[in-house]
Order: C-alpha cells, then structure tokens, then sequence
C-alpha cells in the first residue's frame, strides 16, 4: 500500500504525460567551482606546452641537418636526417660516443654513492651525538654553504697535483666521499632532528650502539630525504662542466658535459646538428632519473614544513 502511495505522489512531466514519451534528463550546469576548474585545468595545459616546448623542439631538431640551424626555427624539419645520430655515434677526438656516456655515468653514480653515505653519516653525528664544539661545528659547515667554489679551485687543484691524480676521477670523486656537500648535510640533519628520540633510546636499552642505531633505525626512515640528495646529486653531477674540464686532460676520460663542446672547437664551423644530438642524448638519462624517483623527491621536499 506504501509503495503505490509513493508511486503516485511522485512527479510527473507534463511532456511525457502529452507525448507518451519519458522527459529527456536535463545535463547539469556548471556551477562557479566548475568554471575555475576549467579554467585552471587550461591555465595549467598552457603552462605544460610552454615548458615542454624546447625540449620536443630539441627532439625534432636532432634529426634537422647543418644547413637548416639558422634558416628553418619552426618545429618540424624540412628535409629529416639520422645522419646527426649517425655521426654521434661514431665519437669524436677518436673516442666512441659510448666512452664518454660510460666516463659520466661512473662520476654520476660514485657522487650519488659518496654523497648520500658520507652526508648521512654526518647529519646523524650533528643531530643525535652530543660532543664538545658541536654547536661551533654545525655552523662553520653551514657557513661553508656562503664560500663560492672559485674560491677553493686553486688549493684542491694543487693538492690533488702533489698527490699526481690530475686527469683521473679521485678529485671529483674523493670530495663527495668526505661530506663536502654542506647543503645535503643540513637537509638531512633536519630530517634526522624530526625523529623521536624515544626509537633511539629503545635500540640502547636493546644493547644497540650508533652504528647499528644509524644504519637501522635512522636510514629507512629517512629514505625520502637520502632519494632526494641522490636525485640533485645525480644532476649536478651529470651537467658538472667545470670539474672535469679543470682535472681531466685526456679525452678518452672526458664526460659528456666537455665532449659536447669538441663539437663546437674542432673546426672553425660549429656542427650544429651533432650538438643539438649529443645534446638530447646527455639528456636522456636526467629524465629517466628524474621521472622514477620524482615522487620520493615530492615527499621529500613535502615533509620539510612537519615535525615529529
């Protein structure tokens, strides 16, 4: 009896009480959030195009040949090439293309490893160990951030000369092993200062000392922070110009970063297409780098405003 009570207090169209058919639903209309939503979701669409821009244009331009630079600046090539991939390929200075990306990756790799183990280390020393002249410590690292690097250049590069490791990869590599980057050391010691101290104390009544406090209680929990001082580590090791070019003389040991200008010094004419190519090859793995591990990097750099 309730059913057919509702059934017929009901609403009923007068469309399709003339027509015999059901009323057509009436789409909703796009309240004021709708429309910023919109709008925003373009705004951002633009902003997306205008920052991948150069980077397609460079994916296009690696297949333009020499005499298109300068005459054709629009996307897409008028006469497409591989001759530039070709040429890459083959070297330069008589050293294979494959030489310099290996000579890159082995720095790349030893200053993500050195940095993110020496700087760790050191940030737990700053943030859980009490000891005489910490406070005096922590802040002549800290102002080691305010020292411009030109200023060292000279004395290491002296050093490393009387230790006879010039054209080698130790004086790039050596420094990142000794907690150099003061940068990675204080992020690290603010992720550190986070923690409850209660998990610390719990690994010493277990009998636990600070190595096996460090390795196994304050590394996994800092995992977003070591990811991202492995991330910028990565980068600015990768894109690193002036270390190598100051230590390294033979080419076979040169990294990407100073291959790329031979093509620009070895004759009076720059090659523009193998440049444009070697270019968007050294590129490759900064992105793949970066796309895997963005969302520790987020996490990371997301987790600097909390405390624990």
């Amino acid at each position: 009896m309730s059913i057919s009570m509702a059934e017929s207090a009901a609403p009923v169209s007068t469309e399709a009480v003339v027509t015999g058919q059901p009323a057509p639903k009436r789409r909703p209309k796009l309240g004021r959030r709708g429309w910023q939503t919109v709008i925003w979701f373009v705004v951002l669409i633009a902003i997306t195009a205008i920052v991948l821009y150069p980077l397609v244009w460079l994916l296009f331009a690696t297949f333009k040949p020499n005499s298109e630079f300068g005459s054709n600046l629009g996307l897409l090539p008028e006469a497409p090439t591989i001759d530039n991939y070709l040429k890459v390929m083959e070297g330069i200075a008589g050293v294979p293309m494959w030489r310099f990306f290996a000579n890159s990756l082995i720095i790349a790799v030893g200053s993500v490893i050195g940095t993110v183990l020496s700087s760790a280390l050191a940030a737990y020393a700053f943030a859980r160990i009490q000891f005489k002249g910490l406070a005096i410590l922590f802040a002549a690292m800290i102002g080691t951030l305010l020292l411009p690097f030109h200023v060292v250049i000279i004395p290491q590069y002296i050093i490393f000369n009387q230790l006879e490791l010039v054209d080698t990869f130790w004086p790039l590599l050596l420094p990142k092993f000794l907690a150099t980057e003061a940068f990675f050391v204080f992020l690290l010691v603010q992720f550190i200062r986070q923690l409850p101290r209660d998990m610390d104390e719990a690994a010493l009544i277990d009998g636990a000392g600070h190595v096996r406090i460090f390795w196994s209680v304050i590394l996994p929990l800092i995992k977003p922070a070591l990811i991202t001082c492995a991330i910028f580590a990565f980068i600015w090791s990768w894109n690193d110009f002036l270390g190598p070019l100051l230590y390294l003389t033979s080419p076979e040991n040169y990294p990407l970063p100073i291959a790329l200008r031979l093509y620009n010094d070895q004759t009076s004419t720059s090659d523009f297409g193998a440049t444009v190519t070697a270019s968007f090859i050294a590129l490759i793995p900064v992105l793949l780098f970066f796309l895997v591990f963005q969302r520790f990097l987020v996490d990371g750099v997301a987790t600097q405003g909390l405390k624990g």
